[in-house]
This record gives structure tokens, C-alpha cells and sequence, in this order.
């Protein structure tokens, strides 16, 4: 026999198997709506304009999977070049500068206080 929380009298009684199962008449998070495509999505639904499908854009990704997997040399995260490189030296610079500062805090903090 299945139980089941009952919100109006606050005690547990007896259910069915999938009333135990979806207490309170919650249902389970299965859409049956079918899922729309993500990459090349267009613009307007044909219903909605007469003419053909727009779509948003160019589809970079075998773009970018050709830039990433051409083997020369780069690591993965410089391949595209001067943005790239800003991004990784500025990372490690404030990675330093934060370790550096908290070396100094902790010494600062293990200094004993000036008596008077």
C-alpha cells in the first residue's frame, strides 16, 4: 500500500500508486511539447511572413572547430590571437597580484600589535 501526505487534514492516508508517487498534484517535469532547434533558428516563422525563412546568422561553428583543431603549435586558449593573449596575461597578472597580496596580508596578520 502507497501513503500520501494529505495537505487538508495534514496526516498521512493511503493512495494509489501514482497519486503516492505526484503528491499534491504536482506532475512530473516531462514536456510534451517538442523541442525547437537551436542553432540556425530563424527569424520569423514561415505562418507568420509570407516569404522564405530568415535566419540570424552564418553558422561559426565549423569556423571555429577548423581554428581549434589545427595543430600548430598554440595552445587552445591563445588560437585566436591578440584577444586571447590580453585575456590570459591579464588573468595571471591579478592571479599573482592576489596571491601576492594575500602573502602580504597574512604576514601583516601574524606581526604582534605594537604596545604603548
Amino acid at each position: 500500500m502507497f501513503y500520501r501526505f494529505d495537505g487538508f487534514t495534514q496526516r498521512l492516508s493511503g493512495a494509489a500508486g501514482p497519486a503516492a508517487y505526484c503528491p499534491q498534484g504536482l506532475k512530473p517535469l516531462v514536456s510534451t511539447e517538442s523541442s525547437t532547434v537551436v542553432f540556425a533558428m530563424p527569424t520569423n516563422v514561415v505562418s507568420e511572413s509570407g516569404e522564405g525563412v530568415q535566419f540570424l546568422g552564418q553558422n561559426k561553428v565549423p569556423d571555429f572547430q577548423k581554428l581549434f583543431q589545427k595543430s600548430d603549435g598554440v595552445p587552445v586558449h591563445l588560437k585566436r590571437g591578440v584577444p586571447d593573449r590580453l585575456l590570459y596575461r591579464t588573468t595571471m597578472a591579478l592571479t599573482i597580484g592576489g596571491a601576492v597580496y594575500c602573502l602580504v596580508a597574512l604576514f601583516l596578520a601574524a606581526q604582534p600589535k605594537k604596545q604603548h
